[in-house]
């Protein structure tokens, strides 16, 4: 396993484990996780994702939306691809 992966993981567990209390600090904002710790909170994903690409290498934070449940780390993409 890569170590981007491992650091990930524990930043992901992170959030896991203090969500309760997190959400209490940061609800409704996107989280900014290095080291296992909040290193920033912001309004935007975007906004959160270019402040922090400032600072830190890719693949070395998450950004997390800060709420409730499941549905704050829960997402779900599609696209529409065409083929010819």
């Amino acid at each position: 396993m890569s170590k981007t992966k491992n650091n990930l993981d524990k930043e992901f567990k992170y959030f896991l484990d203090h969500q309760s209390e997190l959400v209490n600090r940061y609800n409704g904002r996107y989280v900014v996780i290095v080291g296992q710790k909040v290193v920033g909170d912001y309004d935007t994903e975007t906004e959160a994702y270019y402040s922090s690409i400032k600072k830190y290498e890719l693949g070395s934070f998450i950004i997390l939306k800060c709420s409730p449940g499941e549905e704050s780390y829960s997402q779900h993409f599609h696209s529409r691809v065409t083929f010819k």
